[in-house]
């Protein structure tokens, strides 16, 4: 009988498994596992043009997502701060849904919403911190409380004080009544009257609340799918009231844990002078009593809110307008009455002559020229910035003075009234402004603090490595900072070189070297501990920041206000108010003297058409005649952020080659030591670019 053929292949020896075909095989079955367990949370977190903010947000997820099965996304709403760019770079576990147009946070949030994969979604806002334990608390509590259709955490400042806006309740008509008028402020432990933030509830103890916050709002994925995800009526503001009550409305029940604490930085702060804040948060108040209330609850309740709005839009106008102008009107008085006078005086006890002496147009109308003269100079210098420096007022009175004589000398015979009544008059508005600032300062008005040119005084938290790296970054960005001193996080950590002591002794160490500043390193410290230590200080003065690790950013409590201002490393001379003034000065005032001489300029510049494109794109604030030398975007996403330049700092060495580098160093230091003679310095040498496109 014939043998069937035998098929050839592997020998039996070589058919058992190789070390690396087990080792695959093991991993392979990890993975596998590990894509079986089920997703238990999803955070979502909808981005808009706050990459720093953003960049700590996720250090810290990443940090409290370690111990729970979790996933995140993150919505960009077409952020231009190169936001996406560094979430590819440093975050790529993270999925990214990048939007090509700002569809707001209801609409962002519910993207995220339809891909998670999490028995349970986090919307996370981007400016806080969570704790290393913070997920795996609240899932826990989730999952011991059935009832639970939502939860929010206790929520801190960016100095570790509390947010009332941490637990709410439901803005009927009588508690928005209370909220709009002041009541809740004026009695928070009523419980008649502080409905709106809860404050007769104890804020280190769990309850059930109305309302959940929308910076941390931890929701049952079960119950969304049931009731709804985020009406998209709301484009900011309200959406967070409005899916609490359709929770509570489900039968569900909605809790505030205190068993973790988050960092928020912008807690109330947004800036609710400003008409459109009023204008946005009231409307989206009238969307969800309409939707909500009996008609006529909701009618109540809208005539309530559109009261609200008027009379907060009307005052935040007046304060703006008296805040901006209130100050330079009392100069231009007290100098005006000194020098009214000073007039009289001088006509006759001095020129002993009638009181006709100087018509009745020098006080009417030259004297009002000097003053605007005077206080448009003191303004140019920065002596209406804040904090107030006298040096400034001085300075801008000098160079009004100057500007005024040297016009007065141009001026025909019979309109030259008085030098002396010049110089007397400017002599009396510096002792007039001084002494109103110190009288400002002496009634502990905070917006009219005498500024100090003491440097600050800097304590930086962490390891040696992590505290060194920090400290780098400090000197390299700020100008000679005035002192700066390492603490260890460990007890024995002042051995190490450089160290003044370690985090116990933080108190002493604040007091001893008049510390202004205290730097956490988050690489080193957990938040928790970090949020414990700014509870417990509780340094009026002193500002707490914390430095995300592998970032230029260091984040604190005065971070955004646009709160917490975003607070980047100190490079930003470029960026300060009155240089901003300054630079946009001296660009209007280079394309007058441009356009004025452009007869000559056009056979000196290079290419003459592109310097009266440049003239008028610079008139129009669209571009700076000074600006950085564009390297990748993401090295200019670190400097502050100005103009597009026609002239860069490389204008003044011609035609040398330099290297990367120094092209780098250079726009740092355009960046962090701005001076108007630097841009003046770059236009001369780089004159002949002015054409440049």
């Amino acid at each position: 009988m014939r043998q069937p053929k035998r098929l050839k292949g592997p020998s039996p020896k070589s058919l058992l498994p190789s070390p690396f075909h087990f080792a695959a095989k093991q991993i392979n079955r990890i993975f596998g596992a590990l894509s079986a367990r089920p997703m238990k949370l999803s955070v979502i977190i909808v981005n808009y043009n706050v990459k720093y903010f953003l960049e700590q947000c996720l250090y810290s997820v990443r940090k409290a997502g370690k111990n729970v099965s979790t996933e995140v996304i993150v919505v960009d709403n077409n952020s231009v701060d190169g936001s996406v760019k560094m979430m590819e770079n440093k975050f790529p576990e993270v999925r990214l849904i990048a939007n090509k147009e700002n569809l707001g946070f209801s609409r962002a949030n519910n993207q995220g919403i339809k891909v998670s994969k999490g028995e349970y979604v986090l919307l996370l806002n981007p400016d806080t911190i969570v704790e290393e334990d913070t997920f795996s608390k609240v899932v826990q509590f989730m999952d011991e409380h059935p009832d639970a259709g939502g939860l929010g955490v206790k929520m801190v400042d960016g100095k570790g004080r509390f947010l009332p806006e941490s637990k709410r309740g439901l803005p009927t008509p009588d508690v928005a009544f209370y909220k709009i008028f002041g009541l809740s402020k004026l009695f928070p432990k009523s419980k008649t009257f502080g409905k709106y933030h809860l404050g007769f509830l104890d804020k280190d103890e769990t309850n059930e609340v109305e309302i959940l916050a929308g910076a941390f709002m931890l929701l049952r994925k079960s119950v969304l799918e049931e009731i709804g995800v985020l009406d998209e009526n709301f484009f900011m503001y309200g959406e967070d009231i409005d899916l609490s009550y359709r929770i509570i409305q489900a039968g569900y029940k909605n809790y505030y844990y205190p068993g973790t604490r988050i960092i928020h930085y912008k807690g109330e702060s947004t800036k609710k002078s400003s008409v459109n804040y009023v204008i946005t948060f009231y409307n989206a108040m009238i969307i969800f009593a309409r939707k909500h209330f009996s008609r006529k609850n909701a009618r109540l309740f809208t005539y309530f809110i559109n009261v609200a709005v008027y009379l907060r839009a009307f005052v935040a106008i007046l304060h703006r307008f008296l805040r901006s102008v209130i100050l330079p009107l009392w100069d231009a008085f007290l100098i005006f009455g000194g020098i009214y006078l000073l007039e009289n005086y001088w006509e006759k006890h001095i020129l002993n002559a009638g009181s006709d002496y100087y018509p009745i147009e020098f006080i009417t109308i030259v004297v009002p020229i000097y003053i605007l003269v005077w206080l448009g100079s003191v303004y140019f210098l920065g002596g209406y910035d804040r904090p107030v420096r006298l040096s400034k007022i001085f300075q801008g009175l000098v160079a009004g003075t100057v500007v005024i004589l040297v016009f007065y000398a141009l001026l025909p015979e019979h309109l030259r009234f008085s030098r002396a009544i010049i110089v007397m008059g400017a002599v009396w508005a510096l002792v007039a402004m001084m002494f109103t600032r110190v009288m400002l300062h002496f009634s502990r008005i905070a917006d009219f603090q005498l500024g100090m040119d003491r440097k600050m005084r800097i304590a930086i938290v962490g390891e040696p490595e992590e505290a060194e790296r920090v400290a780098n970054l400090l000197r390299k960005t700020y100008e000679n900072p005035g002192f700066i001193g390492l603490v260890s996080v460990s007890p024995n950590g002042n051995t190490h070189e450089g160290f003044i002591g370690n985090l116990g002794q933080i108190n002493d160490i604040i007091s001893i070297y008049k510390i202004d500043e205290v730097i956490f390193c988050a690489r080193d410290l957990p938040a928790d501990q970090i949020i414990d230590k700014m509870s417990e200080l509780q340094h009026s003065n002193i500002e707490y920041k914390i430095a995300p690790p592998e970032s230029l950013s260091i984040i604190g409590s005065n971070s955004i206000s646009t709160s917490g201002e975003l607070y980047v490393v100190d490079i930003n001379s470029v960026g300060r108010i009155q240089n901003r003034r300054n630079k946009r000065l001296i660009d209007i005032l280079t394309s007058l003297i441009l356009l004025v001489s452009l007869p000559v300029s056009v056979f000196i510049v290079k290419r003459p058409w592109g310097l009266i494109k440049n003239i008028f794109k610079v008139l129009f604030a669209r571009r700076s005649w000074t600006g950085y030398y564009e390297l990748s975007t993401d090295e200019t996403d670190r400097l502050p952020d100005i103009k597009p330049g026609v002239l860069t700092p490389l204008d003044v060495f011609g035609e040398k080659e330099i290297t990367r580098q120094t092209i780098h160093n250079l726009n740092l230091l355009y960046a962090r030591d701005y001076k108007v003679k630097n841009d003046v310095n770059i236009i001369m040498k780089g004159f002949r670019n002015l054409g440049r496109g």
